[in-house]
């Protein structure tokens, strides 16, 4: 059989529909954002709040209007979900803890001077450790400052961490080798103060299920991995979900193509085939005859930079064509397009970037600066959906008023 060939458009339209991209639809309910995060695997942690969170902003763009308190419901009330590593710190479905267990007891200290610092700090404090999981097995969840226990040995060096303490830091430390994780956040907009519990206080008797073998795993997770992505490389596959945790992937993606689950594809642009092999799985063959037959809606919506659609940056231009870095670390004299970008989605392309920034106490919205794509000729309804993807976001904010320093 001859093997499928997409176009570069219909490669992109998968993707954006994988990633739950297309316009939402109204009135969007808790069930729906469980199922959003679902589908497209995990949601990024990210502490800054120049806007609002990205564990906000991303399923904004996927739902539209929804209510954060529902994100928050499901964490620590119904507790379908937990924090954990995927392709960074994220938000996950409880149900996928298999997925990470193993992680959990991979993760080694790197080689680097700093690595081996915190290890040989992490090796003395073993008995503190000890101390935080018995007080934790005692007394249930705590903040931080509601443990007892303190380091035997304390954090002489440079702090990474912020401002974190002895405790903070082993328990961190804890929470990436599954030893402990967050149970509930205290503040507005997704809080930076965490409650700490041990694993079983928020994802119960899966602690206790029987360890899936390996290969099982990863099988499983490529799926899941392919079916969020649309057509996809083995190192986009490597690089998304279980970021670099994918042992065996080669053989994995040949034994799902074997079976008929996944099927090799070819994008095909004006200077021949993509660089490839590409797969795409078979349960989006119905996407992509729907997306063939027209039915194709799409939105105008701005994107945290941290997304999961252009989280894997390489990604984002092969597919896109759109060269993104983020410039938060980057002095201000030599930013670019500035402190925190959030792209612009229209429709199947990524036509700019605006510069926005959230005053929560006079509730404005400013706009501080938009810059198109070379190759994007922005028209009148263009420049109307743009403005009208600022204002949705706006809304959701809260804000009151915008002010466009930069008009887009």
């Amino acid at each position: 059989m001859a093997m499928l060939t997409l176009t570069p458009q219909e490669a992109r339209r998968l993707a954006v529909a994988a990633q739950q991209l297309e316009a939402p639809r109204p009135n969007p309910t808790k069930i729906d954002l469980l199922d959003m995060i679902r589908r497209i695997t995990c949601v990024q942690i990210d502490p800054i709040n120049v806007v609002a969170r990205t564990q906000l902003l991303v399923p904004f763009s996927r739902l539209g209007p929804y209510d954060p308190a529902d994100l928050e419901a499901l964490l620590w009330d119904d507790k379908a979900l937990f924090e954990y590593w995927a392709h960074a710190a994220s938000i996950v479905l409880a149900d996928d803890y298999p997925f990470f267990r193993p992680q959990m007891g991979e993760r080694l200290p790197g080689n680097g001077v700093w690595q081996q610092r915190v290890h040989a700090w992490w090796a003395a404090n073993a008995a503190f450790r000890q101390r935080l999981l018995d007080e934790l097995a005692r007394r249930g969840p705590l903040f931080t400052e509601e443990f007892e226990s303190r380091a035997d040995v304390a954090w002489n060096y440079d702090n990474r961490w912020g401002g974190s303490n002895d405790v903070n830091i082993i328990l961190d430390r804890l929470w990436f080798r599954g030893g402990v994780t967050v149970t509930r956040r205290a503040g507005n907009g997704y809080g930076l103060k965490k409650q700490w519990g041990l694993l079983e206080h928020q994802l119960g008797e899966r602690v206790r299920a029987p360890e899936v073998e390996r290969p099982v795993l990863v099988r499983r997770a490529v799926e899941r991995a392919l079916l969020a992505l649309g057509p996809a490389r083995q190192r986009d596959v490597n690089r998304y979900f279980t970021r670099s945790a994918y042992p065996g992937l080669k053989e994995a993606l040949h034994a799902l193509e074997k079976e008929g689950i996944i099927a090799r594809v070819a994008i095909a642009g004006e200077g021949g085939d993509w660089p490839g092999p590409w797969y795409l799985h078979n349960d989006l063959r119905p996407e992509l005859e729907r997306l063939r037959a027209g039915e194709w809606r799409p939105q105008t919506v701005l994107l945290s930079p941290f997304d999961n659609l252009i989280a894997d940056r390489d990604r984002t231009e092969r597919l896109f064509d759109f060269f993104y870095r983020i410039e938060i670390y980057t002095p201000a004299a030599r930013r670019q397009y500035g402190y925190y970008v959030m792209p612009i989605l229209h429709g199947d392309r990524l036509i700019g970037r605006v510069d926005p920034k959230m005053d929560r106490q006079t509730g404005r919205l400013t706009v501080q600066a938009a810059h198109w794509q070379p190759d994007a000729t922005p028209d009148k309804d263009t420049r109307a959906a743009v403005a009208g993807a600022i204002a949705s976001l706006g809304r959701f904010l809260g804000a009151s008023s915008i002010e466009y320093v930069t008009a887009p």
